[in-house]
């Protein structure tokens, strides 16, 4: 029998001390995880770095070895994360007061750096997305302060989520993170007399809009009419110019017409026929065109 099976306790110890030995040394690096490689808390290495357009497989993931009890390892998820921002209070340009719940979508590409900043080798991705909250709020307060309440509720709300997230990403980029997207969850009026007010202020905006583009309506049914009314002057005189006795008489059918209701009009109130004398002058052109 070999001389180490006479003593299974230390050929135990000897098994478990390699095994320890073996765990310290070596690692597994998951596909989803990036892994920073710290030598007395000083970075020696990055392995699984995040780049655009990797493919499973071909990425950097697997088996690592490190001096044991000396190489340690900081894990960062390789995966797009979320960072939520509840309540947040907002004044837009229209002096509106908005609680704002959003959030930003976000994935470190710089693992090294995002330690570094957050100075934490323990749930580095909590502390970035720690880091974003306040940033987040800050972008919104500052684009949403460009632009009046209404604009969330149209299709140019598009266009401020990237102009959110255009400035959220230049201070992302101090953390090793890149934002991948940021939304609106929504966007409300506080409760109460404030709610009231604005929605007063709003209907008031509404009615004034309203009362100028009919004003600026009835500016230009004037100006149509006068125009109409001008050039049909024009037309009655260059007819009256070239034969001022059938304008008399073209004149004197229409008013005929209109007293006479024979153009389709009410007839005169208070009365249902007229007696003239066939010599009064208002019927002259029925003989002989006002030549009696």
């Amino acid at each position: 029998m070999p001389h180490w099976f006479r003593h299974p306790i230390a050929l135990g110890f000897a098994a478990l001390i390699l095994a320890i030995l073996a765990a310290a040394t070596f690692a597994i690096v998951p596909e989803t995880q990036q892994a920073v490689v710290l030598r007395l808390n000083n970075p020696i290495r990055l392995v699984n770095q995040w780049q655009p357009g990797q493919t499973i497989g071909n990425t950097g993931a697997g088996v690592i070895a490190r001096i044991p009890f000396v190489d340690k390892i900081v894990w960062v998820d390789k995966r797009v994360l979320d960072a939520d921002l509840d309540n947040t209070l907002v004044l837009s340009t229209d002096q509106l007061r908005l609680n704002v719940d959003a959030f930003a979508r976000f994935r470190i590409v710089d693992p090294l750096k995002a330690v570094t900043s957050t100075g934490s080798t323990s749930n580095t991705e909590e502390r970035v997305a720690d880091q974003l909250r306040p940033l987040l709020g800050t972008a919104l307060r500052n684009e949403l302060g460009k632009v009046p309440f209404s604009v969330l509720l149209s299709p140019e709300r598009g266009k401020v989520m990237d102009a959110i997230q255009a400035s959220l990403q230049r201070y992302a980029r101090q953390y090793g993170a890149e934002i991948v997207d940021v939304r609106i969850k929504h966007a409300d009026l506080p409760e109460g007399s404030p709610l009231e007010s604005a929605l007063q202020r709003m209907r008031t905006a509404r009615q004034q809009e309203a009362n100028t583009i009919r004003a600026q309506g009835q500016k230009q049914a004037q100006i149509v009419r006068a125009e109409a009314d001008a050039q049909a002057a024009r037309v009655y005189a260059d007819a009256f110019s070239k034969d001022a006795d059938f304008y008399d008489f073209y004149r004197a059918m229409q008013s005929y017409r209109h007293t006479f209701g024979a153009d389709g009009g009410p007839a005169p109130e208070g009365s249902t026929n007229i007696i003239m004398s066939p010599n009064n002058a208002y019927l002259r052109e029925f003989s002989g065109r006002g030549r009696n």
